[in-house]
């Protein structure tokens, strides 16, 4: 299989990292948003069983079929949401039924075309400013661990350095090991949360009120498009890969519709966990990468598939060391985001101002400061270039 033949140490390793990242920053507030409904601890773990099968299966099928680097998530801003507005009384049966909304609408969205045709009219400038702006957090979230866990984080740091000067293929693995094994020798792994259990799904018939129409699905429907599915799309043109665009939001739409009863409350693109498996780092051959996004998804259906068991696992990792490695890993991607933000001088300003509103976390009306960052250098480029005549282009 061609797969087994393209698939390297570096792009495997990839995969876990993204699944190590997208897991344990965002896993408590799913818990949060499920306690929010008065959750079952029963219903809690099918949450997990819906969403590891639904992420998993989205980024391996697409990844394995296109030979391109697809990476679905949950909606880590639609879980806010939903950890807030729960508390208003609803019922389980009725978040089910927001959810359900919700996936009918991020599939109207992909049918239609509508998203991609808004995406198609960002320019890349803007576009590579936005994936900067979004990683630029976890990168200064890396250096600032150094505060609580010093000797942790510098020693992952001169593993990366020197792997990078004398192994650059293998510096994320390298430096994931020498991370583990510190956190390990110093008795800072919590083995005591691993704990065996397989998943079992628990089915939640839907119940569908006005109320919880506007209260939690459009809220769901809304952030997840403006704060996870652009960023996603940016991450994706950043990077240089032309992917169906509104065939895979189709396809999430659809997958989280039919997993909905079970606790999948919305699925779509992600963006850090993408730009991880998606960057050099991952492969040093662009046409090669797709198997560390079909790792991710392999790796995600065994979160789901063994539940509490991954689960403990993955929370075993010491806090200081995931954001670490994540912010090392996505240096490259950093980068170069910058770099194509900044290279054109007719659309510098405008990318700035893109990078640093994304990068400021603002948040207005519940929508991230990813929609914010588009909506502010996309003003500032209309103002600065409107009527004027384009400037000719370089011949080839």
């Amino acid at each position: 299989m061609q797969f087994f033949k393209d698939l390297s140490l570096s792009a495997f390793t990839a995969g876990f990292v993204a699944v190590l990242v997208g897991f344990t920053s965002s896993v408590a507030i799913v818990f949060q948003a499920a306690q929010a409904f008065r959750a079952t601890p029963e219903q809690i773990t099918s949450w997990m069983w819906a969403l590891g099968l639904g992420m998993g299966l989205c980024s391996l099928i697409p990844s394995l079929i296109l030979r391109q680097p697809v990476m679905v998530a949950w909606s880590t801003p639609g879980a806010a949401v939903l950890a807030t507005a729960g508390l208003a009384g609803f019922s389980m049966g009725e978040a089910v039924g927001a959810f359900m909304v919700c996936a009918l609408l991020i599939t109207l969205a992909g049918v239609t075309g509508w998203f991609e045709r808004v995406m198609n009219r960002i320019p890349m400038e803007l576009a590579s400013a936005l994936l900067a702006g979004v990683l630029a957090r976890f990168g200064m979230q890396a250096f600032a661990a150094v505060q609580t866990a010093q000797p942790l984080v510098l020693v992952m740091l001169a593993s990366y350095l020197f792997a990078r000067r004398l192994l650059p293929r293998y510096a994320v693995v390298l430096t994931l090991v020498a991370g583990v094994a510190w956190a390990a020798g110093n008795g800072q792994m919590r083995w005591s949360a691993v704990h065996w259990a397989l998943a079992t799904p628990v089915f939640t018939a839907p119940q569908f009120s006005l109320q919880a129409l506007m209260s939690l699905a459009l809220p769901l429907f809304i952030v997840t498009m403006a704060s996870q599915n652009l960023p996603g799309v940016a991450v994706m043109r950043a990077t240089g890969y032309q992917l169906p665009v509104s065939r895979l939001i189709t396809l999430t739409g659809l997958t989280t519709l039919v997993l909905a009863p079970f606790g999948a409350f919305a699925l779509n693109f992600s963006a850090i966990t993408a730009a991880i498996c998606m960057g050099p780092e991952a492969h040093p051959d662009r046409a090669r990468r797709y198997t560390a996004a079909a790792s991710c998804g392999l790796l995600y259906i065994a979160v789901g598939i063994f539940g509490a068991v991954v689960t403990g696992l993955l929370t075993a990792f010491p806090q200081e060391l995931v954001v670490a490695i994540a912010g090392l890993a996505l240096l490259g991607a950093i980068g170069g985001g910058l770099a194509s933000a900044l290279q054109a001088e007719a659309h510098r300003e405008a990318a700035l101002i893109t990078f640093l509103v994304t990068l400021s976390g603002v948040t207005i009306a519940g929508i991230g400061s990813a929609f914010w960052g588009v909506v502010a250098g996309s003003i500032a480029l209309f103002v600065q270039q409107y009527g004027r005549p384009r400037a000719p282009q370089a011949p080839r």
